[in-house]
């Protein structure tokens, strides 16, 4: 068993693992912390909690104090400084000509090295507005393009079911979704129903893709010929979620519709095609 201690940073709600070196600590207290980054700055959500070894996907880096009220004042005034320092950067950009949207800043906790994010068209020549930003903020500068889809999940939007989405709002990552999900589900295949605020496909089409892949094995194919106990009909619509088929009749020049459970007609499980729609991009997880 290892002892471990989950920390967030203000600007990420992902939860990473340290290991606290025997210092008890409860939850809300705030701590420093080493990672590839340098110190960090944050606030306890996991209290000293045992777990197996195999949980532990990589080495964990200490804990190497306990925050004191110096070390709060001093990510306070880190966190202050952001919006300049995104303000200075666009103004440099411009200087140079560089058409770069400025997305998120992030001061390490000793103040010596600022990561700004930003999106552009294209990759960017930005050696030279590297130095400039190096001596306008007094640190050392990395600059990290971003795509639409960090850009929504950093600065947050509202989605259009109206609330705000999922990314921003409790995702800690990006899942794998499909086009064949959209599908599956029925939904209207147009770019505008099933794309999210930042162009790619919506979060949400993953949340019950599992329910409806295993009720599609159950059910017909639309326009396919059927038996049902009133005689051969094709399937005009699937209704997923009440696991009930619409099946079209021909009768002496009229048409007629009729609703059956799946489980009324005596269907075969269907076999499972393989996806070989495109998956959306993942992001890359943050180093702790």
């Amino acid at each position: 068993m290892v002892t471990i201690i989950g920390v967030k940073y203000p600007t990420n709600r992902k939860t990473f693992y340290f290991d606290p070196k025997g210092q008890e600590f409860a939850l809300g207290d705030h701590v420093i912390v080493e990672t590839a980054r340098g110190l960090e700055y944050g606030e306890v959500v996991i209290a000293n909690k045992e777990v197996e070894e195999k949980e532990i996907k990589r080495e964990l880096k200490p804990v190497v104090r306990k925050a004191t009220q110096r070390d709060t004042e001093q990510a306070e005034r880190l966190l202050s400084q952001r919006k300049e320092a995104m303000k200075i950067a666009a103004q440099k950009a411009e200087k140079f000509n560089l058409k770069l949207k400025f997305v998120d800043c992030i001061y390490t906790f000793d103040g010596k090295k600022v990561m700004l994010y930003f999106t552009a068209d294209g990759r960017v020549d930005f050696r030279e507005l590297v130095k400039e930003l190096a001596s306008a903020l007094r640190a050392r500068i990395e600059l990290c393009q971003i795509y639409e889809r960090d850009d929504i999940k950093m600065r947050g939007a509202l989605a259009p079911c109206g609330r705000p989405c999922c990314c921003n709002a409790f995702l800690n990552d990006f899942e794998k979704v499909t086009i064949k999900m959209a599908k599956v589900q029925g939904l209207s295949l147009s770019p505008t129903k099933i794309s999210g605020m930042c162009g790619k496909l919506m979060c949400c089409l993953k949340y019950e893709s599992d329910y409806y892949a295993e009720v599609a094995k159950e059910m017909p194919k639309v326009k396919s010929k059927i038996q049902t106990p009133d005689g051969e009909g094709i399937v005009d619509t699937l209704d997923m979620l009440r696991r009930e088929v619409v099946v079209r009749f021909l009768r002496d020049d009229a048409i007629e519709y009729k609703r059956y459970p799946v489980e009324a007609l005596g269907l075969k499980p269907q076999p499972t095609a393989p996806e070989q729609e495109e998956d959306t991009e993942e992001m890359d997880e943050e180093e702790e």
